[in-house]
């Protein structure tokens, strides 16, 4: 019989919150030098995650985070309608001790992804913990940064170069630059 638990929302807060600090550590033990502010992960800044339910099934090493889900960490915030943590670690390793690595997590239901300047809109998300790779994806991805637009259906960043690819699956990529948010030279 698999083991499965379902716990209130403030639990969920609770036990989220030491389970996405495994996340962040991890992201801060790699050297992130992302030029895409809004997907960099700080392992310094304390995670806060809320979401309607939080589902743990220990057995199978998931977590699902549903209903409203949303992770905030500095200025960086993240909403999905669902959330699931994929997790790994020794036999006996388990989210609510905190001795379990995060492996992939996916984001569905209209990921909304916010910091400073930038934003970015997508039907569902990605990120592998092992190759530092961050993937929105769906009919129309929205990168946005001031008043400068990217639109595709696929955004790749590699978190750790801050490279990023922005595919137009079948039609074309749009961008909308607007001139006065070009830096401008310093006067010496």
């Amino acid at each position: 019989m698999m083991y499965r638990r379902l716990l209130s929302r403030n639990t969920a807060v609770l036990i989220a919150a030491g389970l996405l600090s495994c996340l962040a550590a991890t992201a801060h033990a790699q050297s992130t030098t992302s030029q895409m502010e809004g997907l960099k992960l700080s392992g310094d800044q304390p995670i806060q995650i809320q979401s309607d339910q939080l589902e743990i099934k220990e057995q199978e090493k998931k977590a699902f985070f549903t209903g409203n889900v949303q992770v905030v960490q500095g200025s960086t915030t993240m909403k999905a309608g669902k959330m699931t943590v994929l997790y790994t670690g020794q036999e006996g390793a388990s989210v609510t001790s905190g001795n379990a690595n995060i492996d992939k997590i996916f984001l569905d239901g209209t990921v909304f992804l916010s910091s400073g300047t930038q934003q970015a809109t997508a039907e569902k998300g990605e990120f592998d913990m092992a190759s530092q790779t961050f993937v929105l994806s769906g009919k129309q991805v929205v990168l946005s940064e001031g008043p400068n637009v990217f639109k595709g259906c696929k955004l790749t960043v590699l978190m750790a170069t801050g490279e990023a690819k922005l595919d137009s699956c079948g039609g074309r990529v749009e961008i909308m630059l607007d001139p006065k948010s070009r830096q401008q030279p310093q006067n010496r």
